[in-house]
């Protein structure tokens, strides 16, 4: 009986992770086509990765680390993604997908200081899209959230 309850209860996470995965990464996709004009599929992989691993500090966190300060860790995990993503596709198969070199304060064209800056802001969407999807969907406590 309890092999049973732990293997629903690894399905059951399988399938959360899953749908918060396509959530982020289609969400990042359709945003940069609804802002730049296309995208790559690559994206996807990217955000849904950033919105699994920003929703997940304040899961690991119970709560207790303010809302600024999910958002400062937030805006590093998406400009590292990024970065990544850039270095596996831009640099390393020559994909071209994204070339920042033109944009002030850029590492390797891959990331800037603008979008990063972005990315602090969008990231309070984030986190708060992440807990009202686990507490309206699969029925996680209801975010507490600690301003500073």
């Amino acid at each position: 009986m309890n092999f049973q309850r732990n293997r629903q209860a690894i399905i059951t996470n399988a399938y959360k992770y899953l749908f918060l995965f396509l959530i982020g990464g289609f969400t990042y996709f359709y945003m940069e086509i609804l802002f730049r004009g296309y995208s790559h599929f690559s994206m996807i992989i990217c955000g849904g990765l950033a919105f699994i691993l920003c929703g997940a500090i304040n899961q690991m966190m119970h709560f207790q680390i303010p809302v600024i300060s999910q958002m400062f860790l937030s805006t590093l995990i998406i400009t590292g993604l990024e970065f990544i993503t850039g270095y596996i596709v831009n640099i390393r198969l020559h994909w071209n997908v994204w070339d920042y070199s033109g944009m002030p304060y850029n590492l390797y064209g891959q990331v800037c200081a603008a979008y990063s800056a972005i990315w602090f802001v969008l990231s309070l969407i984030c986190i708060f899209a992440d807990d009202w999807i686990r507490w309206k969907i699969f029925d996680e406590p209801k975010a507490i959230y600690k301003w500073w």
